[in-house]
Formats: structure tokens, C-alpha cells, sequence
């Protein structure tokens, strides 16, 4: 057949329009060769020695013409891959093959023997089109192959060798920009071929780079890049990257907004702040000044490289990061939401504005939002304390309808979120359903502490999953539980106390298994208030003198007083049986008992005055134990101005509690 018939039957297959357009679809064919090809033999040998065969009209640099014989050796791919070089247009295809070549795999350094197999060794075929060899015209059976002797042949040397040479040849003539980011597209492609750092070609190579950035105005993501492929080669001490650095921190007043998230982005991967601190401060002062121009996935990657470089003491540059996410908080992705909202979390900042806008756009979104977004979502309005209604009843809704898609992690964070800020949806008895359901069907798949924090944001919600409380106190569950490799701590262990206490006090009806008595923790307060929250001194001290006033001494009431149960009472006043305030040397003969919880800003969600779910818990249970719960908010006694009224309020809420007792 003769060859020119062989080629425009080829390049009509394939869909090109010339030669050229025929190489560059050949050299994507073969670097993107299936990985289940390279896995079953190491072909790289016989794969270019294919691709060599299916270039027979195009000659190397030395004019001649590539042969079809199935049995040319491999080292016949070299001048092919070479020759083919010369049809890209310009340093972004070279660089993309370059990059791609990466990802084959190496020819072991001796000699073998293989046995050619044609559905092994050619290059991936579609629906409805014959093989390579069938287009040319010959046949590879496994007959006529019978073995194949090949030469050893590495495609990193092949690379090293012939290709990145060549490439670098004619990135000399490349435009400014196009050879700043093919030089930076071969180091790293160095990079994944693993070449020595100290090589001739990679010295070559950062010799070209240092002379063209000596001589060319460079622009900055183009130097973000090459820095960045210069610090993956040679570590943050590479000359490269000190001379980028240098370069950066020249232009660092006029960039632009893209500009200044990519080289966010490149301090944020050599992680060393303290290295580059003056270049950091005045990235910080002139972002400050971009802040109205930032769009979401500027400000999505911002946050991200500030939380990377721990930049905490930069609270005015967060602060005007979140405004501005608010203003553009439509634009997000869902990707770029989870950053910016870890980085918040991460810093401890919220806007209002922001949470206002979380309000208006997120219950539309979250239906068909990634399952990671919600999740964190929850987890964020979580750590603000932010209970916020649309928000909890999309998520409600979301859940219902889409539980399957989360993960147990994912199920995990939303219910406690909900728990923890007492937020009990309208679409409840439909919630815990499915959560039941999910929690049959997949109760193996919770790790147990994840489990034991599900439970306990139950029991906020006064929703009590019996079922599984007598699997979680079973004997099996406890020691899986201790078999983690960590020993029970106490915030695991006050989860299951007061779960049990709350099965004892609110469901007597309950017949099941119970938490053994050495696990029972001995009081709620701990340091991290994960149970309830200590009385705030300043609030203490404002209804201290007016208390005193009204009992006529402080004789009569005591303060922190723990109970049997665990709890801590803020104060706690006792009366006899004729309803009088006994004094504190005749408690023994008490009749009833008050609670006064002194309920200061911490003990509430931070954007509402309803109290958190701990809060809520703890004073049930109070109440279960025979106690007369007080509450003294601060939203209502900070208002009080004088004594007279302070201690008028305390009488109103005090004594009208102790007459209900005795009518």
C-alpha cells in the first residue's frame, strides 16, 4: 500500500486536517495511555516503537524516513519523538506533552523478553475504530510476532536525554511569558521524572531561567509559578526561589487582585512567614486596599493560604475578608465556601453581615450542595454559636431527603450542631425518623465516640433513642469503645454519665442496660464547660448585693454548690416546710431547695437568647432532682440600673417561685 494512501486514510480517521494535527494527535494518544495497559507490561520499548510505526510518512531531523517494520527497535521511538516535537505551535503544547510523558512508566535497566501481544501494546481504540495496525495495513499477530528481543530503552533517559534538550532549544525563541512558564512547566516535569537536581540539563536549566530573568519583565503568577516548581526541586533555600522572593516583594504595591491570591498561594506553600515577614505585612497592607475588588475565589484562596501561614495576628485583613465574602457570597463555589468558612472557624471571626448573607443564599443551595458543605456549615454555626433558623431547617430538610449521600462523619456534625444549640426543627418527628433509620442501618459504621456524641445531642433535643442507648451501654460497645488505643476520657465519659442520668431521670419507664457505675463521672464542670458553663463573676458580682439586700444577709444562700448528680448550682437557696429562707446552719432541715442560674452571655447562642442545649439539659434535670429553677438572664438584669430595681427584680423572680409552693 502505498504510504501517502496510508496517511490521509489515517489523518481522516483521526479526524486532522494535516501532518501536523495527524503528530499531535498521535503524541496525546500515546501519553495518555490507560493505566491498565501499562500496569499488565512495562511497554514503554515496544509503545514508542508503536508510535514510530504509525509515523511512517514523517522523517526525524536528519531526513530520514521512520520505518514500518514491526520489528525496528525501540531506540527508533527516539528520533520519532524528537522529529515530533517540531509540529507545536508554541510552549504550551510542548509543555503539556512534556508533562504528560511524565506519567509513563520506566523500562527496567537490562535486557528482556516479551512476548507482543497487538491488544497490549497499541494505542487505545474507540467504539467502532480499527486498531492502528489494521489501519496501516499489517498485521501483528501473535504468530508471525513470536518474541520480540528489545533493547532497554528508559523513558527517563529518553526524556533527559533527547526530549528536554530539544524542548529547551526552542523555548529560547518563546515569547516572554511563554518561556517563563514553559521553563517552569520542564523543572517540573523534572520534578516527577525524579532527575537529579544537580544534573547538566537541570543546571541548564536554571542557568535560563536566572538569564531570562535578568534581562525580561516577568510577570508575577508566572514567577509565583516557577518559584513554586523551583521550591518542590530544591527546598526554600533554592536560589531560585530567594531571587522570585526578591522580584515580588519589587511589585508588591501595584498587583492585582489575582496577583495577590497567587502569591498568597506561593508563601503559603513555603510555610515559613517568619522568613518573609516584611514581604508578608506589606501583602497584608495592600490587599487591605484591594478588598473592594476581590472576587470569590480570590478571597476562597486568600483565606486558605492565611490560615496555611497562621497569619492570626492579621484579625483587620479577616475581618475585611469576611465583609467582603458576604457582599460576594453568591458567587462562591461550593469548594471555595469550605475554605472560606474552615478559615473562619480556624480564626475564631465571624461578620454579621456574613451570617446575615449565609442566611439569605445558603437555604436554596444547600438541597443540591455538596454533602461537605453542609456538614461544615453546621460545624461553623457550631463553633460561632450562630442558631439560625432557615439555615437548621433547610439542613432538617436536606437530610430527610438526601441522608443516604452523607457520610456517618457528615450525619455526625450536623445532629450535634443541632443538639448542642437546642434547635429542634419543625420537620422533627420526620428528622429523627430517618436518623433512626440511618442509625439501624449503618450502626457499625459510626466510630463509637462519633455514636456516643450523636446520643448525647439527642437528649438536648428531648429525643431519647432508647434503642440504641441499650447497645451503646451494652458490655461489647463499652470495650470497642476502650479499644480505640486512647483511654476513656472524661469528656467521653460525662457524654455517657449524663446520657444515663438523663435515661433515670426522664425515662423510668426504661428497662434496658445502664452505664456501669464505675464509668459515672463524679461532677459535670471541666475545663472545656462541655456539660455547663461556671457563673461569670462579673454577673455574680451585680445580683451578689442586691441578693444580699433582699435575704437580708449572705448567710442565707450558698454559691457553686455541687450536687450528687455532678451539676453545679450558680446559687442555691433552701426553705422550710412553712416556706421560709433557712439559714445556712439549718439546711439540715430543708424542705425545698431554689436554683438561681445566673445565666450570663456565654450560656446563650450568640446571635439569639435562646440557651444552648447544655444549658437546657442541665436545668430539666434540676428540676427532675426536686429543684425550683431561677433563671437570672443577663439581657434582663444588666437593663437594671439602680439597687431598688435590682432588688425588686430578684423579689418578682424569687418569691413569687416560693409562694407557688405553699398556696
Amino acid at each position: 500500500m502505498h504510504n501517502n494512501t496510508i496517511s490521509c486514510s489515517y489523518y481522516s480517521r483521526f479526524h486532522c486536517n494535516s501532518e501536523e494535527d495527524y503528530i499531535i494527535s498521535i503524541m496525546k494518544s500515546v501519553v495518555s495511555i490507560s493505566s491498565s495497559v501499562r500496569a499488565v507490561c512495562q511497554y514503554s520499548p515496544n509503545y514508542f516503537m508503536t508510535c514510530s510505526r504509525g509515523l511512517i510518512r514523517h522523517s526525524d531531523s536528519s531526513g530520514r524516513i521512520l520505518k514500518s517494520d514491526v520489528s525496528f527497535k525501540a531506540r527508533m521511538a527516539q528520533p520519532c519523538v524528537k522529529s515530533s516535537l517540531g509540529c507545536f505551535h508554541n510552549t504550551r503544547e510542548m509543555g503539556a506533552v512534556a508533562q504528560q510523558l511524565s506519567n509513563l512508566p520506566f523500562a527496567e535497566e537490562k535486557d528482556y523478553e516479551l512476548r507482543v501481544h497487538p491488544e497490549k501494546h497499541l494505542l487505545p481504540k474507540t467504539a467502532g475504530q480499527p486498531s492502528i495496525d489494521t489501519q496501516l495495513g499489517t498485521s501483528a499477530s501473535p504468530t508471525k510476532l513470536g518474541h520480540v528481543k528489545v533493547e532497554p530503552l528508559s523513558v527517563k533517559s529518553l526524556f533527559e536525554v533527547e526530549v528536554l534538550p530539544e524542548l529547551l532549544t526552542r523555548l529560547k525563541e518563546a515569547p516572554s511569558n511563554e518561556k517563563t512558564e514553559g521553563l517552569a512547566t520542564l523543572l517540573g516535569v523534572c520534578v516527577e521524572f525524579g532527575v537529579d537536581y544537580q544534573s547538566s540539563i537541570v543546571s541548564r536549566l536554571k542557568e535560563e531561567w536566572r538569564t531570562h530573568l535578568s534581562k525580561t519583565d516577568i510577570g508575577v503568577i508566572h514567577l509565583c509559578h516557577l518559584g513554586e516548581v523551583a521550591y518542590n526541586l530544591e527546598g526554600k533555600r533554592s536560589e531560585i526561589v530567594e531571587q522570585v522572593l526578591d522580584s515580588v516583594s519589587i511589585s508588591i504595591d501595584a498587583l492585582t487582585q489575582n496577583e495577590t491570591a497567587r502569591v498568597y498561594s506561593f508563601l503559603a506553600l513555603l510555610k515559613d512567614p517568619h522568613h518573609c515577614q516584611d514581604l508578608m505585612s506589606r501583602l497584608h497592607r495592600h490587599t487591605e486596599k484591594l478588598i473592594h475588588r476581590l472576587q470569590a475565589i480570590n478571597i476562597s484562596d486568600i483565606f486558605h493560604s492565611l490560615v496555611a501561614l497562621q497569619q492570626r495576628q492579621a484579625i483587620a485583613l479577616i475581618v475585611k475578608l469576611s465583609r467582603r465574602a458576604s457582599r460576594v457570597f453568591r458567587s462562591f463555589q461550593d469548594e471555595e465556601l469550605i475554605k472560606v468558612l474552615g478559615a473562619l472557624m480556624h480564626f475564631g471571626q465571624h461578620d454579621e453581615d456574613f451570617i446575615t448573607a449565609m442566611e439569605k443564599h445558603l437555604p436554596v443551595k444547600i438541597v443540591d450542595a455538596d454533602p461537605e458543605l453542609t456538614s461544615v456549615v453546621m460545624e461553623f454555626c457550631l463553633q460561632m454559636r450562630c442558631r439560625s433558623e432557615p439555615i437548621f431547617e433547610a439542613v432538617a430538610e436536606s437530610f430527610i431527603c438526601n441522608s443516604e449521600k452523607y457520610t456517618t462523619p457528615q450525619i455526625a456534625r450536623q445532629i450535634i450542631a443541632m443538639g448542642r444549640l437546642s434547635y429542634l426543627p419543625q420537620c422533627s418527628s420526620q428528622m429523627f425518623k430517618k436518623l433512626e433509620s440511618v442509625l439501624s442501618s449503618r450502626f457499625s459504621q459510626f466510630q463509637p465516640r462519633a455514636l456516643i456524641e450523636v446520643l448525647h445531642s439527642c437528649i438536648h433535643l428531648e429525643r431519647f433513642p432508647l434503642n440504641f442507648v441499650s447497645k451503646v451501654f451494652s458490655p461489647y460497645f463499652l470495650q470497642r469503645l476502650q479499644a480505640q488505643g486512647e483511654p476513656l476520657d472524661k469528656h467521653a465519659l460525662g457524654q455517657l454519665t449524663q446520657l444515663n442520668l438523663s435515661i433515670s431521670l426522664e425515662c423510668t419507664y426504661y428497662r434496658g442496660p445502664r452505664l456501669p457505675y464505675y464509668l459515672h463521672v463524679k461532677k459535670f464542670s471541666s475545663m472545656d464547660h462541655s456539660f455547663e458553663s461556671p457563673v461569670e463573676s462579673y454577673l455574680y458580682n451585680q445580683v451578689k448585693g442586691p441578693l444580699n439586700k433582699l435575704l437580708e444577709g449572705k448567710t442565707y444562700y450558698s454559691t457553686r454548690v455541687f450536687t450528687q448528680p455532678g451539676y453545679t448550682i450558680d446559687v442555691e437557696i433552701c426553705l422550710d416546710e412553712d416556706g421560709f429562707v433557712l439559714p445556712l446552719s439549718q439546711w439540715d432541715h430543708t424542705h425545698r431547695r431554689i436554683a438561681l442560674c445566673l445565666d450570663a452571655q456565654d450560656r446563650f447562642c450568640s446571635n439569639t437568647h435562646h440557651l444552648l442545649g447544655k444549658e437546657t439539659t442541665k436545668r430539666r434535670h434540676l428540676c427532675r432532682m426536686g429543684y425550683e429553677v431561677v433563671q437570672i438572664p443577663y439581657f434582663e438584669f444588666e437593663k437594671l440600673r439602680t439597687q431598688k430595681e435590682r432588688v425588686q427584680y430578684l423579689h418578682k423572680k424569687i418569691f413569687p417561685t416560693i409562694f407557688r409552693f405553699y398556696r
